[in-house]
């Protein structure tokens, strides 16, 4: 493994910021909590995800709850902040699955205004060499509704495989909906990143 792509723990303790060319990834605060309402917290957004906090008191204890879990080597979850805009208009957020991080589950969100922009995927780019690199993760997985023509493809053009149809396994709405599972492999994300540097 490159020297760069060595796991490293330190980020339970200091949880670091990711950036590129003025991006930032960086952990949720309270601060976060009403620009992102109002960015998450629309129709076109949740229809294929769980919602967020909708309000001050339920946010604050949602980043309580996700600082609790990072200090916990559990989860981490970054805001995502544009160059060219001061707040966040998006979240990643990377769980563990099992004890030692080895096998994850991601999600995340954009604001619609920016789909489309290429914002997700340098984003996610971000967060997959900080999976992989500094946590340790070997396996990342996502679902995403079956339905999600978008998510599907952003998933798929990030190189990430298809495993399976997860039948009637998402509740939206009061009606079940089927995702589909997808993965990548550490080996796959660091060969493709050496690759096309």
């Amino acid at each position: 493994m490159p020297a760069a792509l060595r796991p490293d723990t330190d980020w339970r303790r200091s949880p670091p910021v990711l950036s590129d060319n003025g991006l930032i990834l960086r952990e949720i605060t309270q601060d976060d909590a009403v620009p992102l309402i109002a960015t998450l917290g629309t129709e076109d957004v949740i229809r294929f995800m769980s919602s967020l906090p909708s309000t001050l008191d339920s946010f604050a204890r949602f980043v309580a709850w996700n600082h609790e879990q990072r200090a916990a080597g559990q989860s981490i979850a970054f805001v995502v902040i544009p160059a060219d805009i001061a707040r966040p208009v998006g979240l990643f957020q990377i769980r563990s699955l099992e004890a030692a991080f080895a096998t994850a589950e991601w999600g995340f969100a954009l604001g619609s205004l920016f789909w489309g922009s290429g914002l997700f995927a340098k984003s996610a780019r971000l967060m997959l060499d900080f999976a992989f690199g500094t946590v340790g993760v070997r396996r990342l997985e996502a679902r995403a509704c079956a339905e999600n023509k978008r998510g599907n493809g952003a998933l798929r053009k990030l190189g990430a495989t298809p495993e399976g149809v997860l039948r009637r396994s998402f509740l939206w709405q009061g009606q079940y909906q089927d995702q589909v599972l997808w993965s990548i492999l550490d080996s796959d994300w660091i060969t493709d990143a050496v690759a096309t540097r």
